[in-house]
């Protein structure tokens, strides 16, 4: 069984929705050459030889942008747009540096020619939505710099679309999209830009499937029947997401698998309430620092082990509920504190091939779950995008806010 699983690894094309670091290589300077460098760096789930070992063939680097650049910009970091440029910069940056391993994916025959050549296929997917700072100018620049998702919400409501929150807090003041938000999705769709429904909240998610003309992914979340957390896909959703031939990428993040240690996740939030509110504050030009920090503090909580077969569960509730068709893996590495065991980065991702083949899956059904899926939903994108018109209308590129609120039309 295991050299079976490594000639199915080996022959897959493996695509992974979602990887933090970026914003680890922002913070640190930390080189993806380097396992752990500079040395001090707590964890890492990230760099090249990992990503040789796990086999992955297009990873999708994560643009993610904090809340708090668009409530306080500063100097360094600038406001949401800027952030998101600098991260955008930081990829480029890694593939000019390591040319013979990686390369910039913009198609999926990219991802195709990438696993030919023996390359890690570099995309991007922007994650926050107040990103573009309510511009479709802003939006299509992403994407002309490569960006080929966008998440349309974090864990913050911004000014046209709802989000599922954080720690229990949710904002609902649009109960799903505002017509500024529609355009959005519809641009988005007519350029080939995936619309990312992971971090949106259940009225936003059923918004966008209602009206979406291309497949929809949720880059990084899994199942809410098997861990009710809110950033999860209820069966309503993935069955929602199956008619539109989207994807929902399974997170491997513990408390978005497995209830008990969510549990534990929050006795461990409300005991160092006030630690954890002041580490930011505290370090607020140290991340390093603030990490370890971070590191010391779970230390000292009791969490339970999540096992790999809960990780495994997800995938197969989401093939029961949603099909073969419509599942694949959204890591959230490098963006997460605790992970299956087994799991200690991008090198372990051939465990999740053995697991599902000793299960019974067909080697052409796991192959689908390890990248095949998301290849025909983004092929679908693209061609959606070459047969709609390419005009421009101007219509909501407004980037005055109380435009948007108010869904002033053309200008």
């Amino acid at each position: 069984m295991e050299e079976r699983a490594a000639r199915v690894h080996k022959e897959a094309i493996i695509v992974d929705g979602h990887n933090d670091i970026p914003s680890v290589m922002f913070a640190t300077g930390v080189d993806l050459a380097a396992r752990r460098a500079p040395t001090e760096l707590p964890r890492l789930h990230t760099d090249l030889a990992r990503m040789k070992a796990g086999g992955i063939t297009g990873e999708f680097f994560s643009i993610y942008v904090d809340h708090r650049y668009a409530e306080k910009p500063t100097v360094r970091g600038g406001g949401s747009a800027r952030h998101a440029l600098d991260l955008i910069d930081i990829v480029y940056q890694q593939v000019e540096r390591h040319p013979d391993a990686l390369m910039i994916a913009t198609r999926a025959e990219d991802i195709r020619r990438a696993k030919r050549e023996g390359k890690v296929a570099c995309l991007m997917g922007v994650e926050g939505g107040h990103a573009i700072e309510n511009s479709l100018f802003a939006l299509r620049t992403f994407h002309r710099l490569g960006v080929r998702y966008m998440t349309l919400t974090h864990t913050n409501t911004n000014e046209w679309a709802d989000s599922s929150g954080y720690g229990g807090v949710v904002v609902t003041r649009h109960h799903g999209l505002t017509p500024f938000g529609e355009k959005v999705v519809r641009e988005m769709q007519r350029i080939g830009m995936l619309v990312d429904i992971s971090h949106v909240s259940d009225e936003t998610a059923a918004a966008v499937l209602k009206m979406a003309k291309a497949p929809v992914i949720a880059s990084h979340s899994s199942a809410r029947a098997l861990a009710p957390h809110p950033r999860n896909l209820s069966d309503d959703l993935l069955r929602a997401l199956a008619r539109n031939g989207g994807v929902a990428m399974v997170n491997f993040f513990s408390a978005f698998l497995d209830p008990k240690f969510a549990e534990a996740e929050e006795r461990f939030a409300q005991k160092y309430k006030k630690e954890l509110a002041a580490i930011g504050p505290k370090y607020e030009t140290k991340p390093l620092e603030a990490e370890r920090e971070m590191i010391a503090l779970r230390e000292g909580a009791a969490f339970p082990v999540t096992p790999l077969s809960l990780l495994i569960d997800h995938i197969e509730h989401i093939i029961q509920v949603a099909g073969i068709d419509h599942v694949g893996l959204g890591s959230d590495f490098d963006g997460v504190t605790a992970l299956p065991a087994g799991i200690d980065g991008v090198d372990s991702l051939p465990k999740i091939t053995l697991e599902l083949l000793r299960r019974g899956h067909s080697e052409e059904d796991v192959r689908k779950v390890l990248g095949g899926n998301f290849l025909r939903a983004f092929e679908a994108a693209e061609a959606y995008a070459k047969g709609t018109n390419t005009t421009l209308s101007g219509d909501g590129d407004t980037t005055s806010i109380d435009s948007v609120s108010a869904d002033a039309g053309t200008r």
